[in-house]
């Protein structure tokens, strides 16, 4: 008899009377798919997904219980009735698959980060105490205001309750309102929400009170928490556990977190970027495990079984959070639990279309399986089989053609995946050599799993031409021939060296001690290469045609290298276009001044100047056959848009 694989992460836990099928929980984030604050078909289609992919818990989104707690303008609300057709519908959806299903009480505080309609927002908190990284300047709540805040929660419970969802989790992480009563530095009070710890525990202990006396005895009331806030003004950890000892008789469970919304250092914990460590937290969940008498969940990184497997066997916590383990393949408990471990779909941690959507106001998605938020369109995994099989040629072996290639062949297609190199990764293969990205080349492995899972033919080493396509006399050619770095005209009048970033990671030709990056693209691949210089010893420095390094990049992702690039000594220099060169100086100019710009004593000039499409292919053969252009063949994008490229096309065939 075989041995279940992972035993831990596998076993049943009970909480409140209900049995959570397994330790695997998608916790409360974001998703920007409802509209009009209420839980509408695309939200439930997304956690339906999940649901039947295996998952133990789903914890929703923020459910706002006041009016003040619309931190944006799509935050779902739970404070009338209108809300509560859209819970039991979602409950009923995700229930029918096995999982358990919460909901998240929230109120944000000062921590308001847009509005509807764009006018700037009046924010309350303990205490009139400004936030840094929205600007956001609160004020201090009433007491009246305050029993408004408690008598929220406890309404917006009773609707979640009367919808069928089984329990709910107090949102005090991240320094949002609950958090901003517990920390000192934000709760200057003198009454009797303030001033000491007990009284700055009053708030919290008073929301929780009210939703035990508001639910019955088999609704889990939860707590999330920051463990630390990662920031010098925010709560350490010997604080969080002091408030959690005091209210863990109140509570089912506590889930653990870090970080703080208020600052740019701590707001790197809400979505750690792949640089941070996995499971990163477990240490800190375990003293919480020790000091308590419940449940304790724990999340941060935790993207394999593997890894949740060794949280919970070394009894560091007793239920984790794999949220974009889970975006990015929503099957991962069920192929875990079958031991299909390579089939898994593994996070690469790079944020792009998870928590980056969200910061722009855009539908959650995934940029290795863009179906995730779109289940509407693409169903729940399962591709519809072709009323007429074709005969499809793929050419390119990037992301955009390894998805074409998967797609079209579930769909019952004869499909051929052809690559002119060795390799089949297209630019993944040189994006994971960059400084920190090493995870990236994870989208390539996944990518080739999927076209193996589905039985596609490749054929490495073979250039497609016009001649190979009439041999083949395919009925469609996908053309996914990528891209090659873009050179702009600039006066060039000396003997400098200068390189392309795909030189520079090839390792073409050695680098001079004082390097000089000019970055157009502003986002990692020239942070990245100014990373990977100065761990080397150059001497570094980083000019980019925008307003900051890594404008285009996900905010969390953008600090953690801007931190390190800090630390390494990397001048950053905004505002810079290329002009020219001569022997030792790079000629800029200063986009928003307009003024010219000398930076001398440079060796070597390296160019992330963005790409330039490859689709000569497609013109060659047009006549021959009915041609699709996707990926950078198309338009020099980023990952995202290839492999969505590559879906679209493949299901639209």
């Amino acid at each position: 008899m075989n041995q279940m694989p992972f035993p831990h992460l596998f076993s049943p836990l009970t909480i409140a009377g209900k049995t959570i099928r397994n330790r695997i929980m998608s916790t409360g984030h974001d998703s920007t798919l409802p509209t009009d604050g209420t839980i509408n078909e695309a939200y439930i289609a997304y956690q339906e997904s999940r649901a039947r992919g295996g998952v133990g818990l789903i914890v929703l989104q923020v459910s706002a219980i006041h009016e003040t707690a619309r931190y944006s303008s799509h935050v779902l609300m739970a404070t009338e009735d209108r809300c509560i057709d859209g819970y039991r519908k979602m409950a009923i959806a995700c229930h029918h698959h096995g999982a358990i299903v919460y909901g998240q009480l929230f109120h944000p505080g000062r921590e308001i980060m847009e509005t509807a309609d764009g006018l700037a927002p009046v924010a309350y908190s303990a205490s009139a105490i400004p936030q840094d990284r929205f600007h956001v300047m609160p004020r201090e709540a009433s007491v009246a205001l305050i029993a408004e805040f408690v008598a929220g929660y406890a309404s917006a419970a009773q609707r979640l309750e009367a919808a069928g969802i089984d329990g709910v989790e107090i949102v005090a992480s991240h320094g949002y309102l609950p958090a901003q009563f517990l920390n000192p530095a934000t709760n200057k009070r003198t009454d009797q929400y303030g001033g000491s710890d007990d009284n700055r525990l009053r708030f919290l202990q008073e929301v929780i009170a009210s939703v035990r006396n508001a639910t019955g005895d088999q609704f889990a009331v939860g707590l999330r928490i920051s463990s630390r806030e990662m920031d010098e003004q925010g709560l350490s950890l010997e604080a969080t556990l002091a408030a959690c000892k005091t209210l863990s008789t109140q509570l089912d469970y506590i889930n653990v977190i870090a970080g703080t919304s208020a600052s740019l250092l701590g707001a790197i914990h809400i979505v750690p970027p792949m640089t941070v460590d996995n499971a990163y937290l477990a240490s800190d969940s375990k003293i919480f495990k020790d000091n308590l008498n419940i449940p304790i969940f724990v999340a941060g990184r935790i993207n394999q079984p593997q890894d949740a497997e060794i949280v919970l066997s070394k009894s560091e916590a007793d239920m984790v959070g794999m949220t974009r383990a889970l975006i990015c393949d929503p099957q991962m408990p069920a192929k875990a639990k079958a031991g299909l471990f390579d089939d898994i779909r593994a996070c690469i941690g790079c944020n792009q279309a998870c928590i980056g959507h969200f910061h722009r106001g855009l539908p959650i998605s995934c940029i290795q399986y863009p179906e995730s938020g779109r289940e509407l369109v693409y169903g729940f995994g399962e591709v519809p089989r072709a009323n007429t099989p074709k005969k499809v040629m793929v050419v390119g072996a990037g992301p955009a053609g390894l998805k074409a290639a998967s797609v079209a062949k579930r769909a019952g297609h004869q499909v051929t995946l052809y690559e002119a190199s060795q390799q089949l990764g297209g630019q993944v293969l040189l994006a994971q050599k960059i400084a920190g990205r090493a995870e990236f080349g994870g989208l390539a492995t996944n990518l080739i799993r999927e076209c193996e899972l589905a039985g596609v033919e490749i054929k490495n080493n073979t250039k497609v031409d016009r001649l190979l396509v009439q041999q083949q006399q395919p009925d469609v050619v996908i053309v996914a021939t990528g891209a090659k770095p873009y050179t702009p005209d600039f006066e060039n009048h000396g003997d400098m060296q200068v390189l392309d970033a795909w030189q520079l990671l090839n390792n073409d030709e050695p680098v001079g001690s004082n390097v000089l990056i000019a970055d157009w693209k502003c986002d990692w691949i020239g942070m990245g290469i100014a990373q990977q210089l100065a761990e080397n010893g150059h001497n570094v420095r980083l000019a980019v045609n925008g307003i900051c390094a890594g404008e285009l990049l996900q905010s969390y992702v953008r600090t953690e290298m801007t931190a390190t690039l800090h630390r390494l000594g990397v001048e950053v220099i905004p505002f810079m276009r290329l002009f020219g060169c001569d022997d030792d100086t790079v000629y800029m100019q200063h986009t928003a001044s307009g003024e010219a710009v000398l930076l001398e004593g440079v060796d070597t000039l390296v160019l992330s100047q963005g790409h330039l499409p490859q689709s000569a292919l497609a013109d060659e053969i047009n006549d021959l056959t009915e041609v699709h252009l996707i990926g950078d063949a198309l338009a020099a994008r980023t990952a995202e848009e290839a492999v969505f490229d590559g879906l679209n096309a493949a299901w639209n065939l």
